[in-house]
């Protein structure tokens, strides 16, 4: 089993910048992909950005230009730099972690953007 461990969430204004980050813990397979979805009142859960192993990437639409996804596998951590934040960023942002048929969530960290 692998548990993800996330941290980084917080206010901030709009425009503003957060990084989150997520550390898996575990036996940790070198070949996988780690990914950031979000979840905000009443939506469903969306992919906001997946990086794999080999350090590919995607990223949704409403991230591309704004957000960077990053790795370090020596450490089994991903992060995700957020910049110029809207107030329809926010949302409970969730760390994900998948190998072969091992699948595990974070517990999930609050990201609001208000003024």
């Amino acid at each position: 089993q692998v548990q993800l461990v996330e941290s980084g969430g917080g206010l901030v204004q709009p425009g503003g910048s957060l990084r989150l980050s997520c550390t898996a813990r575990g036996i940790i397979s070198s070949i996988n992909t780690m990914a950031w979805y979000r979840q905000a009142p009443g939506k469903q859960r969306e992919l906001v950005a997946r990086i794999r192993s080999d350090g590919s990437t995607n990223y949704a639409d409403s991230a591309k230009d704004r957000f960077t996804i990053s790795r370090d596998n020596a450490k089994s951590t991903v992060s995700l730099q957020m910049g110029s934040l809207k107030p329809e960023d926010t949302a409970v942002y969730y760390c994900h972690f998948k190998a072969w048929s091992i699948e595990s969530w974070g517990q999930g960290t609050q990201v609001t953007v208000s003024s």
